[in-house]
């Protein structure tokens, strides 16, 4: 089923739910008790917002929350998290008004500015932002050392806010090492990018599960795609998450379906990328941790019904 047609039936379904409950914010399609299992990676734009970084983003379409919310009651998953996506910087308004409009089902991860002041960091955390999103692909660290990032590094770490990091294995060590010596979690994104030539053998893969010992470094289960094409990337899942669970431990991977799958919205689907949890982790009991405990502990999630 192509992308545009999995966001007309999610479009479809949401507005269902809206006529049926204006108030429900799209919980009466689910039942009242279910257990708890969490979506920890995806994005919500419009098109006509403003997109300061246009290297990432898409065109041509809508991802409203409610598209979002839709799939998750299509799967059963009863929360989303919400990750700023980097083509809109850091201006957060879209991201606050999804996690306002949907406090019971969605926490966010927001983009910043080194220099954003407490305020609006108190502003994000009353919305249900739990942590901040550095997407470096392409781009060199941050200045760590600097006052502006270290005066936020102490507001993360007052906090308890996790840092999530996109970036390529081969480059995690300069932004993992600073983070880490400043007692902060960290969630790296798609298995950790390895390279897909190397695979599992990537020098900075290898670093990453050399982290364990910190106990502060968790993993998304997500976006196999982007670890290389031709089914590379699926191949490369494979070998990387047994590799993972035996390194960081079960409880510090969590999954994302990735969705909207920005710039492979015709390689992925919200089902695919569900099913896929299912083959990567066939135990029902492991799968529930990695879906429920893990996911509540890391975006402060309460129990379902």
């Amino acid at each position: 089923m192509s992308t545009r047609r999995n966001f007309h039936r999610a479009a479809l379904s949401a507005t269902i739910c809206g006529l049926a409950n204006p108030l429900s914010g799209c919980t009466a399609m689910a039942p009242t008790t279910r257990p708890l299992a969490v979506d920890c990676h995806a994005h919500v734009f419009l098109r006509s917002l403003p997109m300061p970084d246009r290297r990432r983003a898409p065109s041509g379409y809508d991802a409203p929350p409610e598209a979002f919310l839709a799939h998750l009651d299509e799967f059963g998953l009863t929360h989303g998290v919400v990750v700023q996506p980097s083509f809109l910087g850091t201006d957060n308004a879209y991201l606050l008004d999804a996690l306002q409009r949907y406090p019971k089902r969605l926490r966010g991860v927001a983009v910043v500015d080194p220099s954003v002041p407490a305020a609006e960091l108190d502003r994000l955390q009353q919305a249900g932002v739990v942590g901040i999103r550095l997407n470096q692909v392409g781009l060199p660290a941050p200045e760590f050392g600097s006052p502006a990032w270290q005066a936020l590094l102490r507001e993360l770490q007052r906090r308890a806010w996790h840092v999530q990091v996109h970036q390529v294995a081969a480059q995690l060590r300069p932004l993992l090492d600073p983070l880490l010596e400043r007692q902060l979690d960290v969630v790296v994104d798609h298995f950790g990018r390895p390279d897909p030539t190397l695979g599992v053998e990537d020098p900075g893969f290898r670093y990453l599960l050399s982290l364990a010992p910190s106990r502060r470094v968790w993993v998304k289960l997500s976006a196999s795609y982007r670890n290389g094409a031709d089914g590379r990337g699926e191949q490369v899942a494979r070998e990387a998450l047994p590799l993972l669970a035996g390194s960081l431990g079960w409880d510090r991977l969590v999954w994302g379906s990735d969705w909207p799958h920005t710039l492979f919205e015709q390689a992925a689907d919200y089902g695919g990328q569900r099913r896929r949890l299912d083959a990567w982790i066939p135990e029902e009991s492991i799968r529930r941790r990695v879906l429920g405990d893990n996911a509540a502990a890391l975006y402060r999630i309460g129990a379902v019904g």
